[in-house]
């Protein structure tokens, strides 16, 4: 199969390496009660706690072929989302207007006009501007650069000094600024690990659209999903209804607004001030104490019926779109994974694909991951207190996908692992690492179909909701 290379007791080698410890009397900063609520905008640390005492901890044991083989990666491919970024316009807007109201028409007789309220009233000042629209803040490049570090840990043999200073990584972002200072940052965190920056100045990523917002390009899902607004009825259902309508009803009360004035994109505006103050700044905001576990549950599983039936399982156009990034994924691993001569040039060691929840979502779907056995709708909040499908466990900021292929003695194997935790393919459950073979066969009917022209470009009516694995 491959050659076996100086690396060989790589794995052996690793599982003796303890975790990192890093040891400081510094306190980790206060984190509301809320914060592993926050879907799509949750920091990467409430996922993985222990990166707030010492974000350059590795887990070696996550690395997990047979243990009676004998395996050595031999190359990763990882999927990454953009780091901690700014809000978009349109939120900055709904922040602005809400702080106008607070102000101007909140009651100062209500409950709780002393302390965070009054703070928040008096001494709390909007300082988002709309120029800043979604761009990546100094948290999101330590979010890229600590992992970009940490991967090379794990992977010595593959993120390695020579591979970073001869250019042997590939690397890929979308056009997006927040994408591009991403890939940039994983890179200054590569040269930081080997502290090679003279050896290898500048970047060397290229911009692919086609690869990592390939959603923009898919007519099928564009017409069918993106600009449907039937599309994301149950959205707009929950969004009126009997649970959001409580979690309005009590922030009302709380900061002494008549009702009639908080509308329910208000209310996600208040909660999504707690969540950037927090990814940003690293601060518990004021805004934080308008809401309580339960109702950050409610507003966690609005943003997550979003995301289900705009970019996840909801519509099967919306993971068929992802069918080039899929075979890319592939494709690259068939070619480091090909018998080859020792007189030839080993395998492209690592690809390093930076894109958006939006990238990583419809993949995901693609795979057959996080499919409940119900659907959620508006109806059936209370029955999906156990769901799967929670992105803020899925594609928190920095989340990461990677593909992990080894050369075993019985063959090469593949490993997935989500977020720097292993992760089973479906159907093959018994083990972290299956032979390829296996996985590939498995993926057969996507790998011999999947054709992303015939998918996109093909009627867009028909497209219900997707029922199939």
């Amino acid at each position: 199969m491959f050659q076996l290379g100086t690396h060989g007791f790589l794995l052996a080698t690793l599982s003796l390496v303890p975790t990192r410890v890093f040891c400081s009397s510094a306190e980790v900063p206060d984190v509301p009660n809320i914060a592993a609520y926050f879907g799509t905008k949750t920091r990467y640390e409430e996922v993985k706690p222990n990166l707030l005492r010492d974000p350059l901890t590795v887990n070696t044991s996550v690395l997990r072929p047979p243990p009676g083989e004998f395996c050595t990666p031999v190359h990763v491919t990882a999927v990454i989302r953009h780091g901690s970024r700014y809000p978009t316009a349109k939120n900055i807007r709904r922040i602005l207007t809400l702080s106008q109201l607070v102000q101007k028409d909140a009651s100062r007789t209500s409950r709780g006009s002393i302390g965070w309220l009054q703070e928040l009233r008096d001494r709390w000042e909007p300082w988002y501007t709309e120029d800043m629209d979604g761009q990546l803040v100094r948290k999101g490049r330590d979010d890229l650069q600590f992992l970009a570090r940490r991967l090379a840990t794990l992977f010595p043999s593959l993120l390695s000094k020579e591979n970073v200073t001869k250019r042997r990584i590939r690397l890929a972002t979308s056009s997006k600024h927040r994408c591009v200072s991403s890939v940039e940052a994983f890179q200054e965190g590569l040269k930081q690990h080997w502290g090679c920056h003279d050896d290898a100045p500048g970047y060397s990523h290229e911009v692919d659209d086609e690869l990592m917002r390939f959603f923009e390009r898919c007519r099928g899902y564009v017409e069918g999903v993106e600009n449907n607004r039937t599309a994301l009825l149950e959205v707009e259902k929950f969004k009126h209804g009997e649970e959001m309508e409580a979690v309005r009803r009590r922030m009302a009360d709380k900061i002494g607004l008549s009702r009639h004035l908080l509308t329910p994109d208000l209310v996600e505006a208040a909660f999504f001030i707690c969540s950037y103050e927090l990814s940003i700044k690293s601060i518990h905001s004021p805004w934080c104490s308008l809401f309580d576990e339960s109702d950050a549950k409610v507003l966690e599983y609005k943003s997550d019926l979003k995301q289900f039936w705009k970019r996840s399982h909801g519509h099967g156009i919306t993971s068929l779109s992802s069918c080039p990034l899929f075979h890319h994924i592939f494709r690259t691993l068939d070619k480091a994974g090909r018998p080859r001569r020792s007189t030839e040039a080993g395998p492209e060691p690592a690809s390093i694909l930076v894109g958006h929840a939006e990238t990583l979502l419809p993949l995901l779907s693609l795979l057959g991951l996080y499919k409940d056995q119900t659907l959620p709708t508006a109806s059936n909040y209370h029955s999906q207190h156990g769901r799967s499908f929670r992105t803020s466990r899925i594609v928190p900021y920095a989340a990461n996908l990677l593909f992990v292929l080894y050369d075993c003695q019985r063959g090469p194997r593949l490993q997935m692992l989500l977020n720097e935790t292993p992760l089973r393919f479906p159907g093959l459950q018994a083990e972290d690492a299956p032979l390829y073979r296996d996985v590939r066969a498995t993926y057969r009917h996507l790998l011999d179909g999947c054709d992303f022209h015939r998918e996109c470009e093909g009627r867009v009516e028909g497209r219900g909701p997707n029922t199939e694995l």
